[in-house]
């Protein structure tokens, strides 16, 4: 029997009908059956990052998203570009982690996607910058942006471009290749 390896996957949107969250979930279908996700939906949850409140005692939201990246063995990005950036909360997320520790050597694929024809890569350079700061173990080989993502995954979350999905479920078995056994 294979070993599962637990995945926290974090979409950087907070939008409902939000692209990058649907392509998460697709994303999660085409896995390889050993791994096992937990979605991590409540960066609107975290507070603002102060170091004042960075403690041991810190908020429980903190506490909980902590104990959620110290489970995993692995971790999925699917985040939207917004202002030349990563959005807002997905910053403080990672913001919450620097001094922590819970993401040093962890596995972790990012996926960047946009309607644009640049495909999120200055959101994709924004966090590699904080995930390679906080010494996490980024995929490179297996982290993409994605140009045009509307026209490669249908309002039912479906990705319909057959490149697209094979590149997306090699990043995952890659990902599953990286955790520890």
């Amino acid at each position: 029997m294979e070993r599962e390896i637990n995945i926290l996957a974090i979409s950087g949107s907070l939008r409902k009908q939000s692209t990058n969250t649907m392509l998460m979930h697709a994303m999660m279908a085409l896995a390889p059956t050993t791994l096992k996700f937990q979605v991590y939906d409540q960066l609107n949850d975290l507070p603002h990052f102060n170091p004042d409140l960075d403690v041991d005692d810190s908020p429980v939201s903190v506490q909980y998203f902590r104990s959620q990246l110290k489970q995993a063995d692995g971790v999925l990005i699917c985040t939207p570009e917004y202002g030349n950036g990563i959005p807002g909360v997905l910053k403080n997320a990672l913001d919450w982690i620097v001094s922590s520790g819970e993401w040093v050597n962890k596995p972790t694929v990012v996926i960047a996607a946009s309607p644009s024809p640049f495909g999120g890569i200055q959101a994709h350079t924004s966090i590699l910058l904080t995930l390679n700061m906080i010494n996490a173990l980024v995929l490179d080989d297996a982290s993409h942006t994605i140009p045009h993502i509307t026209m490669k995954i249908n309002k039912q979350g479906t990705i319909i471009d057959p490149d697209t999905k094979k590149a997306l479920q090699d990043s995952l078995f890659r990902l599953a290749e990286a955790c520890p056994n």
